[in-house]
């Protein structure tokens, strides 16, 4: 299994997603459509119920979201992990609606943010491993104060993956790997196993297309034990 194939298999599924509103196109719609998402629209009753998503996976109704709610897709929250602050209940729930189906043209921002659910979410639990890609090890460089955090504060195990292009700094529980790590160098990917609670596994795969990313996060065990595998056979 490598990352690329993981990506394939997932754009594999069969989504449906619809979006139910009355009046003119809406601004996720646009957004969606330019993701890769193809999503129908029916029309509601004037006056009527606030426009809202269905989403469907294999046939099955995975999801219903109102409008409000997914339109944090567009401005996505940056936040630290562990920051009380931070994410909302809200774009939890969009992040556990919207998982294993496939976006393209996503931006460094909305990977980030995906990226910061899935620290948070290994920061609250304290414990299990933590791999991260991180394309190049310079790369890590604006992030070594949130990983120092993480390890400060936790008993998490995190192994940063990189092409090798900058000395990182040491940092107990922090393992650096670069020998062949130039297979990971198109892909921003993280995969956190939940610690003792697999329900909390979760994680992300995007490959780079000129400046703009392809790819899936996810909170299913065994897809993220898939993508924990890719960094173990390194």
């Amino acid at each position: 299994m490598t990352l690329g194939s993981l990506i394939g298999e997932i754009q594999g599924r069969q989504h449906q997603v619809t979006v139910y509103r009355s009046g003119d196109r809406l601004e996720i719609e646009t957004w969606l459509a330019g993701h890769g998402v193809n999503a129908e629209s029916r029309s509601l009753p004037s006056p009527g119920p606030n426009p809202f998503i269905e989403i469907k996976t294999d046939g099955e109704v995975i999801g219903i979201i109102g409008v409000e709610a997914i339109e944090a897709l567009l401005e996505p929250p940056i936040h630290r992990p562990g920051d009380q602050n931070g994410i909302s209940e809200g774009y939890r729930v969009l992040f556990d609606i919207l998982e294993r189906m496939v976006f393209s043209a996503m931006s460094r921002r909305e990977l980030l943010a995906v990226s910061r659910e899935i620290e948070d979410r290994a920061f609250r639990v304290g414990e299990g491993t933590l791999w991260v890609g991180f394309q190049t090890l310079s790369a890590f460089k604006s992030q070594v104060d949130v990983y120092r955090t993480l390890s400060d504060e936790t008993n998490l195990n995190i192994h940063i993956y990189g092409v090798e292009d900058w000395t990182p700094p040491e940092i107990s529980e922090i393992s650096y790997h670069t020998e062949e790590a130039t297979r990971f160098e198109p892909y921003w990917v993280l995969a956190y196993d939940g610690g003792p609670d697999e329900n909390q596994a979760c994680g992300l795969v995007a490959k780079e297309y000129s400046d703009e990313y392809t790819g899936f996060w996810t909170n299913d065990p065994t897809t993220v034990e898939d993508i924990a595998t890719t960094f173990n056979t390194v």
